[in-house]
């Protein structure tokens, strides 16, 4: 069993940068690929970015790439979102989750492909 906390959220003004961390319990979760969602009011969640359980592969949604980077550091069971030039409509809860199918080859992109959560953290991005 894994769970998963996230942290970092907060508010920031547009143009601005946070990072957010994903601690998670157990060894075995260096060998999860592990991945980032936000789900805004009245939305669905929203896949962002995910990476393999080396750190070798990433994958993003085009509506964050170049501006959010994930990472990961198994050595400390700590994976991350760092978010640059945010804008309002970045504004949601995010969430991290991983996927317990070990040592994957490719980076799992859907929500159901998951089945790991955290309890999420609320990113607020003022104008």
């Amino acid at each position: 069993q894994v769970q998963l906390v996230e942290s970092g959220g907060g508010l920031v003004q547009a143009g601005g940068s946070l990072r957010l961390s994903c601690s998670a319990s157990g060894r075995t979760f260096r060998r999860y690929a592990m991945g980032w969602f936000r789900q805004a009011p009245g939305n669905e969640r929203e896949f962002l970015a995910a990476i393999n359980w080396t750190g070798s592969k990433t994958y993003y949604a085009d509506s964050v790439k170049a501006r959010f980077t994930i990472s990961r550091d198994n050595a400390k069971n700590t994976g991350y979102l760092q978010m640059n030039s945010l804008k309002p409509e970045d504004t949601a809860v995010y969430y991290c989750a991983a996927d317990s199918r070990e040592k994957r080859v490719v980076v799992p992109t859907k929500i159901y492909e998951y089945d790991y959560w955290g309890q999420g953290t609320q990113v607020t991005v003022s104008s």
